[in-house]
């Protein structure tokens, strides 16, 4: 083998390898980027479903479709805590709608779970009436209510009994991140591990409540 081949073989092996690695790594950056946008749409979409409930629920206090059931709204809102609430509503428990019949919902938010991967999650808790405690794992970090009089003024929390009728307006602001890390950044710091989202309704008030 002359010495020209030999450079030749030995330039070939360099610009190849070469071209590999920038193919790896292009390869790597891709794939890093559509596991972190995949995070980022499971973390929107779970975002999104609980934020419906909780709409959905909290605009219901004090609702009754048999209204002398329930004849004093005042006495709607039984618990208010920056992280827990409970509160008289009217569900619709097996499909049917409403049966007229007022139910306690009660929200509350669990500690960080050191189970999850991620050790910033919580479960958000959703318990009707005295059924099994049902929860939700989809990524909670955090969970704070503030509550409002009918002058826009932050009643302080734990509410007391006699604030309870006081309350005219909730803000409710939630955190979600993954639960699982994404793979290929998961040798990052630790705060890039996992995608967020926030979501805040400000003055959330129930119409039902509110014409007590």
């Amino acid at each position: 083998m002359g010495l020209q081949t030999l450079i030749d073989l030995i330039g070939s092996t360099v610009i190849f390898g070469w071209l590999f690695l920038i193919t790896l790594t292009a390869n790597m950056a891709n794939k890093e980027d559509f596991q972190v946008n995949q995070g980022e749409l499971i973390c929107q979409q779970n975002l999104v479903e609980l934020t419906k409930l909780l709409e959905y629920d909290f605009r219901k206090i004090g609702y009754c479709k048999e209204p002398d059931r329930l004849p004093n709204l005042t006495l709607a809102i039984l618990l208010a805590d920056s992280t827990r609430i409970k509160f008289l509503t009217d569900l619709d428990l097996d499909g049917t709608g409403p049966d007229g019949f007022p139910d306690s919902l009660y929200y509350y938010l669990g500690p960080p779970g050191g189970w999850m991967n991620n050790p910033r999650v919580c479960i958000l808790y959703r318990v009707v009436n005295n059924l099994p405690v049902a929860g939700s794992n989809l990524g909670v970090t955090s969970f704070k209510l503030t509550y409002y009089d009918t002058f826009n003024s932050v009643i302080q929390t734990p509410v007391s009994q006699a604030n309870l009728q006081s309350i005219a307006s909730i803000q409710i602001s939630m955190s979600l991140e993954n639960t699982v890390a994404s793979a290929m950044v998961a040798s990052g710091p630790q705060n890039s591990q996992f995608q967020s989202a926030f979501w805040q309704q400000r003055r959330l008030s129930s119409r039902n409540y509110m014409n007590r």
